[in-house]
């Protein structure tokens, strides 16, 4: 081990510079001498003409060295990064491990609760603000008004990882009933709003869906959210999220996927759908009607 640290040693200190004009011989080729090289390339001068090889793997099966000092340098460097490509995959693969114990410990406390029937979120966004949440992939949830902690994030305790997040937008001189829905996204694996500190919920990488303007057109808000106790009232008064029925959210990826004309955004809404009632618990194929505020008075 003491000698390969020496070779080492003395490999980098000289740099390999002793392998120009040594000879090699190349399988195909045949025989031929180092013009030059550096540490991804080197070039040999054949009768053929002269062909540059990556460096040094060309030296693993294809090409020799004659001068043996020089091949077994060379064998040492190739050993070196064989060394550090392992150590690559290794820190890689503990911190995929790492990721993947951290979102199974962020999942364990939901896994043990029922789903809460209003586990979802409707957002007000700002004109054009939906260009910046897409772009992004997270939605701010809004800070606290009131309070000790005013001014800080909020925290939205029923929001996790099964739950959506659904963008909706009036326009300032649009009456509520045609507020639409510009888009939904599900939360990232392993979101906990109990723990969320910074205010932003991330968006999942591969369920979410933005409408174009035509879709959102025909998304009304209110034909699916309605206030029980109030059915035809359409309020939205102030403030930035309000929670969301998870069998509403249901009837809306189930409505987008109807809208969707091209086979693969068709396909992409209906994988949506399905994982978000698997999650959730909800039977895809006996949801009821919907019948938000506007229904009532229809």
């Amino acid at each position: 081990m003491a000698f390969i640290k020496y070779c080492i040693y003395k490999m980098e200190g000289y740099k390999l510079m002793y392998l120009v004009d040594k000879e090699v011989i190349h399988e195909t080729f045949g025989k031929g001498s180092v013009v030059n090289y550096n540490d991804n390339y080197i070039k040999i001068d054949f009768e053929s003409g002269a062909k540059r090889f990556v460096f040094p793997d060309v030296f693993r099966k294809y090409m020799t060295l004659v001068d043996q000092k020089a091949a077994n340098l060379v064998k040492i460097k190739i050993q070196k990064r064989e060394e550090k490509k392992k150590e690559l995959r290794l820190r890689k693969k503990k911190d995929l491990e790492q990721k993947r114990q951290h979102i199974s410990e962020q999942k364990k406390p939901m896994k043990s609760h029922k789903v809460h029937p209003k586990q979802q979120s409707a957002f007000w966004c700002e004109t054009g603000e939906e260009d910046k949440i897409f772009t992004e992939g997270r939605v701010f949830i809004g800070k606290v008004k009131n309070g000790k902690s005013k001014g800080q994030p909020r925290r939205l305790a029923r929001m996790n990882w099964r739950s959506g997040c659904l963008l909706t937008r009036r326009e300032p001189d649009m009456p509520e009933k045609d507020r639409r829905i510009l888009g939904v996204f599900m939360a990232e694996e392993g979101f906990n709003g109990q723990t969320c500190k910074d205010g932003y919920i991330l968006a999942h990488p591969e369920y979410r869906l933005r409408l174009s303007e035509q879709e959102s057109d025909k998304m009304l808000f209110w034909n699916y959210y309605m206030n029980k106790n109030f059915p035809t009232r359409m309020t939205w008064n102030s403030g930035r999220q309000r929670y969301f029925d998870n069998i509403w959210m249901a009837q809306i990826l189930q409505d987008i996927v109807s809208l969707k004309k091209k086979p693969e955004e068709r396909e992409g809404a209906q994988r949506f759908f399905e994982y978000f009632c698997k999650v959730n618990h909800i039977n895809g194929g006996k949801l009821p009607k919907a019948n938000g505020a506007l229904m009532q008075i229809q």
